[in-house]
């Protein structure tokens, strides 16, 4: 044996620490790695599953939104805030007032605006009397008239039968000539009635021309009524419908001009999600699909909802400052439309402007039929 294989006496022997598990056998690793796949083939099994028999109809995006209508109240007149009766972050009913401005200017307004209607409905009554005078005054005249005709036609007699006896020399030539004056004379009262009636009657139609300007004037005296009433409506502010009034942005004393934003309203009911799908995803996205909705604030709280519409437009095409495309330089985005979700009414802890993710099942719904019938 040479001197390289003898082994060397004083070469130590490794022994294991006190306390050291011993090496796991070959076997047992094997058991254990062998596990490990099969759990991960059975774990992508199910999902597989899972997406074959539901994922792939399933429509999902995190892009989505609760959105409610609420209303921005904004002041429509001029004027210092005298009092804000709600607090941020309160609940209202409909109706209930959510700010006052001071309304000393506009009630002062429409006091005058009142006196002057009230002062002109005084002249159409004067006229109304006038007119009154002047239609009897015409009756007057007419009845004159009818008189000063009948005594011409007497006259005309009595001439027509002295000019008869003069020819017969049965009568004076005095007794013609007063016959002849009679007749002359009533003609002349006969004429002098006709023009008092043509008078009369010609101030019967100026009155009414006044009245009806008047009139005309008075119309344009109520609306100035109902305008300044409008303003002074419009002092007092109230809530448009049920809800919780947020974003409070005056104080009181404060001088407001018309169309500044004041406050919101959000409703208590008609939340909705708006979900921004892609362009690439609307293909089989039908109104009245059902939709998974998961809000971030509920956690583990599904909540299923219906779409409602499909917006005709993507949501760049509203911007503020629409994309220009027709430039050297293009890149292509891939653009979003906004669908409308309906939320089931009453659901609790829903804000609007929470995120939720959405899973629209297209299976559900109507379907359109691609085929006619022979």
């Amino acid at each position: 044996m040479s001197r390289h294989e003898r082994p060397e006496a004083d070469q130590p022997v490794a022994t294991p620490a006190p306390g050291a598990q011993p090496p796991a056998p070959k076997g047992r690793k094997k058991r254990i790695l062998g596990g490990l796949a099969l759990a991960a083939l059975l774990a992508g099994g199910y999902e597989g599953w899972q997406w074959w028999s539901e994922g792939r109809f399933l429509v999902t995006t995190d892009d989505a939104y609760v959105q409610a209508d609420l209303s921005l109240i904004s002041a429509k007149i001029t004027g210092y805030v005298a009092e804000i009766p709600v607090a941020a972050n309160q609940h209202v009913r409909a109706g209930d007032v959510l700010l006052r401005i001071d309304d000393g200017d506009y009630r002062i307004a429409l006091d005058q605006a009142q006196a002057r209607l009230a002062e002109l409905s005084t002249t159409l009554a004067r006229i109304d009397a006038q007119v009154a005078a002047a239609e009897s005054t015409v009756v007057q005249a007419e009845a004159q008239l009818a008189a000063s005709e009948a005594v011409l036609i007497a006259a005309r007699t009595s001439a027509e039968r002295a000019r008869g006896l003069a020819a017969r020399r049965v009568t004076s030539q005095a007794d013609l000539d007063d016959a002849n004056e009679a007749l002359a004379t009533a003609e002349a009262n006969r004429n002098a009635a006709q023009a008092a009636i043509t008078g009369a009657t010609a101030q019967v139609e100026v009155l009414k021309a006044q009245r009806a300007e008047a009139a005309a004037t008075r119309r344009e005296l109520e609306l100035a009524v109902a305008q300044v009433q409008r303003d002074l409506d419009f002092t007092t502010l109230r809530a448009p419908f049920d809800g919780t009034v947020a974003n409070i942005a005056i104080k009181g004393g404060e001088l407001v001009s018309a169309g500044a934003r004041l406050a919101a309203v959000v409703p208590d009911r008609g939340l909705y999600v708006e979900a921004n799908l892609k362009e690439t995803q609307l293909a089989e996205i039908r109104p009245g699909q059902t939709a998974r909705l998961s809000v971030d604030a509920l956690e583990g709280h599904e909540i299923e909802g219906r779409v409602v519409s499909v917006a005709p437009a993507t949501g760049a095409v509203f911007s503020l400052l629409p994309a220009e495309n027709a430039t050297g330089n293009f890149t292509k985005i891939v653009q979003r439309v906004p669908v409308r979700i309906a939320l089931p009414e009453g659901t609790p802890g829903l804000r609007a402007g929470l995120s939720v993710e959405v899973a629209i099942d297209t299976r559900t719904g109507p379907h359109e039929t691609t085929g006619a019938a022979d």
